[in-house]
């Protein structure tokens, strides 16, 4: 999703358009990864020094309810990104940069199948590890780049 799908998205439901909102969107479509609620404070302070986490937080909040974000939690801590407008897919996430890895085969299939008297209706699958950045093998660092 780009920014201007995004602010779109916030009009269409009723919601103001702020630079507090195009900032924090603005720095997830910079950084294409996920992100915590810290980091998007530390960002946003400098340009907005009053900024407090509850109005990240709601902001990250109303957000990933619209579709804009989507969010997941390692380590104890829920951490966001801008939300793919791919077909159904799934990631593999470095936890030490955030960045993500598109996989375009669904794990799901294998696991289950169509299994009998049961209709899925979603599902998520994360894989969670190190990219070859952070994990100090340059030989495959071209191959692990964030997919948006």
């Amino acid at each position: 999703m780009d920014l201007k799908q995004a602010l779109s998205l916030l009009k269409k439901n009723g919601y103001k358009y702020t630079d507090k909102r195009e900032l924090m969107l603005n720095l997830f479509q910079k950084e294409g990864r996920y992100l915590t609620a810290k980091e998007i404070l530390d960002y946003m302070q400098a340009k907005f020094p009053g900024l407090s986490f509850d109005t990240v937080y709601r902001n990250l909040s109303l957000f990933e309810r619209l579709g804009i974000l989507e969010g997941t939690e390692w380590d104890g801590e829920r951490r966001y990104r801008i939300h793919c407008n791919k077909d159904h897919h799934h990631h593999m996430i470095c936890t030490d940069c955030g960045k993500t890895k598109l996989l375009h085969i669904c794990p799901m299939n294998g696991i289950l199948g169509e299994p009998d008297d049961f209709e899925i209706t979603g599902h998520k699958f994360e894989i969670y590890g190190l990219c070859a950045e952070c994990n100090g093998n340059n030989k495959a660092t071209k191959s692990f780049t964030s997919n948006r």
